[in-house]
């Protein structure tokens, strides 16, 4: 938009960011990584491994490696966090069967010195769903308020839908914004 079009013109590059994309299989990251590439949604397959792609937004350049969700592709994570600048963690907040494993997998992922201080966006995703529990629900299931070592966030979103996301990635924009003060 008209942003890039001022950034060119000055002659400044836009920065580049390393986001991991990440969650339980079934939450929604691809969905909402093809949203953010304006790509078509409605035939998604489940990652057998991991994406990459370039997505434009706010001046930034944010490389997303959105990686499989599967038990057996979960011990690879770690893998991918090296040089991370953002942490993006999806959950089905239509799977309340799963909240537990899915809060296991979050503080496991942020014990790793890989992502020591590296900002948090919670996409509590499927909200679109009539049994998704709120986003204020999930934050306190995952004890969000006790992260002191970083700064986080939780969205309520529909990767489906595109509601909600626009806001998240609001606040990445203004984490980036912060982190040059």
């Amino acid at each position: 938009g008209l942003l890039s079009v001022i950034q060119k013109l000055k002659g400044s590059q836009e920065q580049e960011l390393r986001i991991v994309l990440l969650g339980l299989d079934n939450a929604g990251k691809t969905t909402l990584l093809k949203h953010l590439a304006s790509e078509e949604v409605s035939t998604i397959t489940p990652t057998q491994g991991f994406n990459i792609k370039s997505v434009h937004s706010h001046g930034l350049k944010l490389n997303v490696w959105d990686i499989g969700g599967q038990r057996s592709i979960r011990p690879y994570w770690k893998k991918y966090l090296g040089s991370t600048d953002l942490l993006i963690y999806v959950i089905d907040s239509a799977d309340q069967k799963r909240f537990e494993e899915t809060g296991q997998e979050l503080a496991e992922l942020t014990e790793d010195e890989n992502l020591s201080g590296v900002p948090l966006l919670v996409f509590a995703n499927k909200q679109d769903l009539v049994t998704a529990a709120p986003a204020a629900e999930i934050a306190e299931g995952l004890s969000l308020h006790t992260y002191r070592d970083r700064e986080w966030q939780i969205q309520a979103c529909s990767a489906l839908s595109g509601e909600g996301v626009q806001d998240g990635m609001n606040w990445i924009s203004r984490q980036i914004v912060n982190r040059k003060k």
